[in-house]
């Protein structure tokens, strides 16, 4: 039996995770959703381990930026893909999102969800 990957989807938009969420189903995934970062990183100490993440940046209680930094510190989640999905399109934050580890960084304004499913496709792709 194939396995179905499994992404864990960080974002306090439920708007936005909602598209999102609708967009990887169709395509196959299996999606969780998680609207802060505190709830995010309680979820990445359990098992299953999703395949990927999707990060937003700015979030309440713990920012995607620290998350990013924590999963990089520890041996069972260095090597997990994070594409970072948000606004901040500074090129600092890219920068800083780069330096922390992210596979990816998408600015949420400069991508349609179709170009972002082509990126989450690629990343996990690349691991394979």
């Amino acid at each position: 039996m194939e396995h179905t990957p499994f992404i864990l989807l960080v974002e306090d938009d439920s708007f936005i995770s909602g598209m999102y969420q609708t967009k990887l189903k169709s395509a196959g995934y299996q999606v969780e959703v998680v609207a802060d970062g505190e709830l995010a990183w309680n979820r990445l100490q359990q098992d299953p381990l999703p395949d990927m993440l999707l990060l937003d940046v700015i979030l309440p209680k713990k920012d995607g930026f620290e998350i990013l930094e924590d999963l990089r510190k520890e041996d069972r989640t260095k090597n997990l893909p994070v594409i970072l999905l948000t606004n901040l399109g500074q090129k600092p934050d890219v920068e800083r999102g780069v330096k922390l580890g992210a596979n990816d960084y998408i600015i949420k304004a400069h991508f349609t969800p179709s170009e972002v499913m082509e990126r989450v496709n690629k990343a996990l792709n690349a691991g394979n």
